[in-house]
């Protein structure tokens, strides 16, 4: 195999994983407090899932802004880990950026999002609506009624900030998604998708409501670069 073959194949693998990551971005920029891995107690019982749902819009309006490194690990029928930075600022602005194994940048700004591969100098230009829809960005409105309306909310254990999250639609791109806070500090998410894989992110040098210059959610794509718009 080439190195020409290698970088593309390796970029088009992290490509296949940007689907669901987004519906995680859009996610990230809700939280308002951090995820954790649980210990999790057999005999604690589950919140009412009205209750469970104002608790996590509560935690959610909490969080301003957020940065911090990652490492996202996929599991199933395409298997990766990648590492790198995140920051998010409420409302619609994310950046994450992929660092290692190979390099590729997810900007959106609430008009527009870019996904910039570097290796195959592409650059690939979306509608931030065409990508919402019945997408975990809805938790953005802050709206406990309009959370339960569109999710079935779930806290397994009443004294864990725990939540796990079900579409009430069949088109959204995720199963459900786990949410986890802890300490005000977001340590972890994890997304099951409709092609039965599974993305764990740990998030570790959280920084929360730091002021964050807008500049970072903005993209102009290199000179020589290859812009498609979808």
């Amino acid at each position: 195999m080439t190195l020409s073959t290698k970088v593309k194949s390796t970029t088009v693998k992290q490509k296949m994983m940007s689907g669901a990551l987004t519906g995680v971005l859009m996610t990230t920029l809700g939280v308002a407090a951090p995820m954790v891995a649980l210990t999790q107690s057999a005999t604690a019982a589950p919140a009412d899932n009205l209750v469970a749902a104002k608790r996590l819009n509560k935690l959610l309006t909490n969080t301003k802004s957020m940065t911090a490194n990652f490492t996202q690990t996929t599991k199933g029928a395409t298997n990766g880990t990648f590492k790198g930075s995140m920051s998010v600022q409420r409302p619609n602005n994310f950046r994450w950026e992929t660092k290692s194994p190979s390099e590729q940048l997810i900007v959106a700004n609430g008009n527009s999002m870019w996904i910039y591969d570097k290796d195959l100098e592409q650059a690939t230009k979306q509608g931030v609506d065409s990508q919402v829809g019945n997408t975990p960005a809805l938790l953005l409105s802050g709206d406990p009624s309009k959370i339960d309306k569109n999710f079935k909310v779930t806290q397994p254990y009443e004294n864990k900030n725990y939540y796990v999250l079900y579409p009430k639609t069949g088109d959204a791109s995720f199963k459900n998604l786990s949410v986890s806070f802890s300490g005000g500090k977001p340590v972890m998410m994890v997304l099951n998708d409709t092609l039965g894989q599974t993305t764990s992110i740990k998030f570790n040098g959280i920084k929360l409501n730091p002021s964050v210059s807008s500049s970072q959610f903005n993209f102009t794509p290199p000179k020589g670069v290859d812009v498609i718009n979808q």
